[in-house]
């Protein structure tokens, strides 16, 4: 009966070595499947409730939302307004809910809810920033 009692243990050994492997073998491919850091996108500005340099929101992205991370007015001023802009699928454009926001040059961070200039927006969607006070301003979009 010893003898028995190991088969029976070399076999679940066996078994559950099989099925480790087959759920690795399974879980490789999802995993290489997983949403990517946030992606940051360098863009000009256009006049108000015009669109400057166009990209799309990422679909590798975790990401939801369009995050103002960096601003700089290339006028005089420190400062501008600055709204996103998403086109709808008939060719439209529209200003996001939040309107313009005021950001001063340089950094904003990710985290502040401020800076979100469009929320929730769908993989893919063409988006642009614009100023409130004149276009041509350098800023950077993360999403």
């Amino acid at each position: 009966m010893p003898n028995r009692d190991r088969s029976r243990r070399a076999v679940v050994a066996g078994a559950l070595v099989f099925v480790s492997a087959a759920t690795g073998m399974v879980l490789a491919p999802a995993a290489s499947a997983a949403p990517q850091a946030c992606t940051a996108s360098s863009l000009t500005t256009g006049e108000y409730e015009s669109q400057g340099t166009v990209r799309n929101k990422s679909a590798t992205s975790s990401c939801g939302d369009l995050n103002l991370t960096y601003s700089f007015n290339t006028t005089s001023r420190t400062y501008d307004y600055y709204a996103g802009r998403l086109r709808r699928s008939d060719g439209t454009w529209f200003t996001c809910a939040k309107r313009y926001v005021q950001a001063y040059d340089g950094s904003h961070s990710i985290n502040d809810s401020t800076y979100w200039l469009c929320t929730d927006v769908n993989d893919n969607t063409p988006f642009s920033v614009a100023s409130l006070l004149e276009g041509g301003d350098n800023v950077t979009i993360t999403h």
